[in-house]
């Protein structure tokens, strides 16, 4: 199985009205179900507008996005699936149940952290 990022961007659920957002999270509700019913869910959820923190290499904190950055993750969801098309497929369901475009990202692969993560669960 690998692992998929399938996210949006903040402010990609602009358009919706506010008196729609129960039936937009009852319909993305239902999708975490089914892929938790799948075996596929990882994790998600949506993020705090603009309260992003960037931590520097030397530990410095600056609060928001770094200023060059035009675009910041709204929400996101985590799969581990087959196949890229599969991942895909999972994608048009929460883009159908967010009413907004998803982008769909391959999560690298990492044996060493993976191995770390299985002994940590040994313990």
């Amino acid at each position: 199985m690998t692992r998929y990022l399938i996210s949006f961007d903040d402010g990609a659920m602009d358009h919706i009205p506010d008196e729609d957002f129960p039936d937009v999270g009852k319909a993305a509700h239902a999708v975490v179900q089914e892929a938790v019913n799948a075996g596929v869910w990882v994790f998600g959820g949506g993020l705090q507008r603009q309260r992003a923190s960037v931590v520097a290499t030397d530990g410095t904190v600056t609060d928001g996005p770094h200023p060059e950055t035009k675009e910041v993750i709204g929400g996101f969801v985590v799969v581990d699936v087959a196949s890229r098309e599969e991942a895909l497929a999972w994608a048009a369901k929460v883009a159908a149940a967010c009413r907004c475009a998803q982008e769909v990202r391959h999560i690298m692969d990492d044996p060493e952290t993976d191995a770390m993560v299985r002994q940590a669960d040994r313990r």
